[in-house]
């Protein structure tokens, strides 16, 4: 970024962004970043390095692991990128989903670790509810949110639900619930008119009432930790709105266990602000394509790699 005067916002990405090798370029590149990358597996009690730069495949698109190893890339990602350009100050910070609680560390809400442990009791939770309450999820193309909320609706049988989870940009939609009612709410989606529905390879149903099980686990665990007021504005996933205090970040990542993700209504509040310039913090860069999506006017970096740094244009 040439002008750093410029407004720019800080984004962070969750599941469906992980790749095998990720942070590895960081972590040979930065040694005195190494004890950042290892105190997850402290807290995990588990190599979550090993699979993050080795893999296999599987193993890390485990939601048990996925996340640990995202919240980790990005929160080393935002280290150096704040090392390398220390005189810079986003006017905004965002995440999706998982991403959420790397923006409330960057916010300056929760510590770093506090982050970590935050981020192991909403894997492992999630991944409990799965096997309490295996569902599945399915992205929808080509169809707008009212349709497919009628849609949804009209899937639902018995005890059966399903319903809007992730809304990331105009015409990409993700739906979550018991794999028989989405399963039904991707034929009546193409009868609808949508362009593709395409079950996720995922056993949970993130962002839905198949969460209910762990939400009181999920509740507690939040309250545990010292969650402080943001010093950068944040803008929480399930209101689309900047969250002011401490108890508003905390209520936003609880209700987000079983709501709606509004990541077309959060990037559309920022453009709102004047905020054109984005940089992707950590792997990936699946937040710039909705991003380009909702505002084809974003100019987006994506940040995670070594020779990224280059495109900062400074240097330490």
């Amino acid at each position: 970024m040439s002008n750093t005067d410029q407004k720019f916002g800080l984004l962070f990405p969750g599941q469906g962004s992980q790749s095998v090798g990720m942070g590895r370029s960081f972590y040979e590149a930065y040694p005195h970043f190494v004890s950042l990358f290892s105190e997850m597996n402290s807290v995990t009690g588990r190599d979550v390095l090993e699979i993050m730069f080795k893999g296999p495949a599987e193993q890390l698109n485990d939601t048990v692991n996925t996340q640990p190893a995202l919240f980790t890339h990005s929160m080393v990602s935002l280290e150096i990128f704040r090392r390398h350009n220390p005189t810079w100050s986003p006017a905004v910070v965002a995440g999706h989903s998982l991403g959420q609680l790397s923006a409330t560390v960057a916010s300056g809400a929760l510590s770093i670790l506090d982050g970590m442990k935050l981020v192991d009791a909403r894997a492992r939770l999630m991944t409990l509810a799965g096997e309490r309450e295996p569902g599945g999820m399915a992205a929808i193309l080509g169809l707008d949110i009212p349709t497919l909320e009628q849609v949804c609706k009209s899937a639902e049988e018995k005890d059966e639900v399903v319903i809007v989870a992730n809304d990331n940009c105009p015409g990409q939609v993700v739906i979550s619930g018991h794999k028989g009612a989405v399963d039904r709410a991707c034929t009546l989606a193409k009868e609808a008119g949508a362009k593709r529905a395409l079950p996720l390879a995922v056993s949970i149903a993130a962002h839905s009432p198949l969460m209910k099980s762990i939400q009181q686990d999920w509740n507690e665990m939040i309250d545990s930790l010292p969650f402080s007021d943001p010093v950068i504005p944040i803008v929480g996933n399930t209101t689309a709105v900047y969250l002011q205090n401490a108890e508003q970040v905390k209520q936003d990542l609880k209700a987000q266990m079983q709501s709606r993700v509004r990541w077309t209504e959060s990037i559309q509040l920022i453009t709102n602000h004047e905020v054109k310039q984005y940089f992707e913090i950590g792997n990936g860069n699946v937040l710039a394509g909705l991003v380009k999506r909702i505002d084809s006017e974003a100019v987006i970096t994506s940040f995670g790699r070594v020779e990224d740094l280059n495109l900062l244009g400074t240097s330490e």
